[in-house]
């Protein structure tokens, strides 16, 4: 004999506490109630003084007592008593389900997902009725999704819910997982049984390295022979922004060789077919070039059926090519015109300074040499405009603030200028190049952003030097950055992914509008993400972006260790050498407070008078008190 659902000590400290309240409540005086009698002759004792004592006896122990003995019983009923013992009890077994995504893929009529709820199910009627049973869903990470549970309705449910996901398995630390639960939450330790194809993503451990003695493995069948997308890459050519170069990596799974239709479409127009061959277990990478201006959907797709569909197609929206639109207001037009034309993101216009209206459309306005209107309120280069600060001769450079965006990269010495002006610093202002007088280049955050430059680059020595695209193009950036985005746009799968950054700048990984813990080494970071999404990695002016919609297809077997049980067992024999008292312990406990509220308590007045016959010597008015 034993409890099955709680302790002794848990049983024994509910048991002295209802005893105790009990007999406390029949150690009170019980509170007077006021009666109605038919005539006087009854309260001619009860007018007599009543002497008041102490009572120190329990007035009604049959009461008590009754009540006492079935409280016991019901508390036996919540501990569950069962008759027999306790070695015999149920056990707790876990059932891991996989749902990476290799369990998408077909076998005959069926995919591999059909067969391990099939055999999930067959296993779980085979289990005796009293056996509970916990399970967790595992791909990338192990979720439990229930608790142990001998309802075998919520678990089949819970089966029937498993569905393939987007990411591949890591068995190793989903089972040592399960082995842990089950080690510090199991009542008696019985099987953790896997179902599934036993297929682990690239990189993980392929086997057990301990031995195992309750697990069991639940194989699916049939042989599956797929191809599919591994990742597609797109960026602008360096040279030319309107041109994507597209990259995308095709990978064989299966055991023979393969030839695969490969087609990339944009904006839903076919504009690019070829043919990989593919040896088994091998991958095949290809590129495109294709010009565009607008942005659009790309799209890459395998022509044919396989095992494993969901693999075969993959989607990126590309951004259309941004212009920096400037107005340059100048009377040499010329000495401007190669440094701003040779960056082939800027749309420059050049107009004379009398042509200046505020409807001139324009990001950012260029003055060379001439005065800016006094309400100007947009973003502008002011080149030697008239005015600015104090004309010096013959000063030499004396050096780049380079820990300034606008600064950054320029090294040119030994710069002497024939004619330049010592700018005015405002509060805020940034020094970017300085002589012995003071800054010659000077930025305002504003608003309105400005740059003053106290000289004009491409008249002085400066325009034979590398430095002079270069600060035009760190003025533009600085004033419009988003006009100078790289960009680098990915489809992948999810998982663990590897960015190579910029080294020197600052890194953001942000995963819809969350930031995503990331780390970093050098030139590389290293972040995580377990589901579908995209995930934006920024430094400084590049932003590159990961659309995690294609599967994570496992690449090698799992290799099980040696006597592990196999298959689905015979259905079991097993009868519990117990028997369960607690229905009959809850009947009892209940006739007996039904009993003791019949012939103690207000239920008495509902039983028939011959229960309560008179006395011969009883006198009345104790009669009347004893009826109350």
């Amino acid at each position: 004999m034993f409890f099955f659902n709680l302790s002794l000590g848990e049983f024994l400290a509910l048991l002295s506490g209802t005893s105790a309240t009990v007999v406390l409540l029949y150690l009170l005086d019980r509170s007077k109630q006021r009666l109605k009698v038919s005539t006087l002759r009854f309260w001619t004792p009860a007018l007599e003084p009543a002497v008041e004592r102490q009572r120190k006896r329990i007035q009604q122990p049959w009461s008590m007592l009754l009540q006492l003995i079935s409280l016991l019983l019901l508390l036996l009923a919540i501990a569950q008593l069962r008759w027999g013992s306790p070695d015999e009890a149920a056990r707790d077994h876990v059932l891991v389900m996989d749902t990476s995504a290799w369990m998408a893929a077909r076998a005959g009529d069926s995919t591999y997902a059909d067969q391990a709820r099939a055999n999930a199910k067959a296993w779980l009627k085979s289990l005796p009725t009293p056996d509970r049973v916990m399970l967790v869903r595992a791909d990338s990470t192990a979720i439990p999704v229930t608790a142990f549970e001998s309802k075998r309705g919520v678990i089949e449910r819970a089966i029937d819910e498993s569905r393939p996901g987007p990411s591949a398995l890591r068995l190793e630390s989903a089972m040592r997982l399960v082995d842990a639960i089950q080690r510090q939450h199991a009542r008696a330790r019985g099987e953790i049984v896997y179902a599934g194809a036993a297929r682990v993503a690239g990189g993980e451990p392929t086997t057990w390295t301990g031995t195992p003695t309750n697990w069991r493995w639940l194989p699916v069948r049939g042989k599956v022979e797929n191809a599919g997308i591994r990742r597609i890459g797109v960026r602008r050519a360096p040279n030319d922004p309107a041109q994507w170069q597209v990259f995308v990596s095709v990978r064989n799974y299966g055991m023979a060789p393969r030839r695969v239709p490969l087609e990339v479409r944009f904006g839903g127009a076919a504009w690019a077919t070829r043919q990989l061959t593919i040896p088994p277990g091998g991958e095949q990478e290809t590129s495109f070039e294709y010009r565009s201006k607008a942005g659009g959907l790309l799209e890459a797709r395998l022509i044919g059926r396989d095992a494993l569909s969901e693999d075969d197609r993959a989607i990126l929206e590309l951004p259309g090519e941004r212009r920096l639109s400037v107005t340059v207001y100048t009377n040499d037009a010329e000495s401007l015109r190669p440094v701003l034309g040779a960056n082939a993101r800027i749309d420059a216009r050049y107009r004379r300074p009398q042509e200046f209206t505020p409807a001139e459309p324009g990001e950012v306005l260029i003055f060379d040499r001439v005065t800016p209107p006094n309400d100007l309120k947009s973003r502008a280069i002011l080149i030697a405009a008239p005015g600015m600060g104090r004309p010096v001769s013959g000063a030499k450079l004396k050096r780049w603030r380079d820990d300034t965006a606008i600064g950054a990269g320029l090294r040119t010495q030994d710069l002497v200028f024939d004619a330049a002006m010592v700018l005015n610093l405002k509060p805020g202002a940034i020094t970017v190049a300085e002589v012995d007088a003071g800054p010659v280049i000077v930025a305002e955050p504003g608003p309105p952003q400005r740059v003053l430059m106290g000289f004009q680059p491409l008249q002085t020595s400066m325009r034979f030097e590398l430095a002079t695209p270069l600060l035009f193009a760190n003025v533009l950036k600085w004033l419009a950055p988003e006009s100078f985005e790289r960009w680098e746009l990915n489809a992948g799968s999810p998982g663990t992914i590897l960015a190579n950054v910029d080294a020197a700048a600052p890194v953001e990984v942000r995963a819809d509008q969350q930031t995503l813990p990331f780390t970093r080494d050098g030139g590389q970071v290293r972040f995580f993400m377990g589901a579908a999404g995209t995930v934006r990695v920024t430094d400084g002016q590049r932003e590159i972006v990961y659309s995690l919609t294609l599967p994570e297809i496992a690449e090698s077997d799992w290799t099980w260790p040696a006597g592990i049980r196999r298959g689905v067992p015979a259905a079991s024999a097993w009868v519990a050498n117990w028997r369960e008292l607690w229905p009959w312990l809850a009947i009892g406990g209940a006739i007996g407070l039904l009993f003791e509220w019949l012939l103690f308590g207000l239920g008495r007045r509902a039983l028939p008078p011959l229960f309560f016959r008179k006395r011969a010597d009883e006198p009345a008015a104790w009669r009347v008190r004893r009826a109350s």
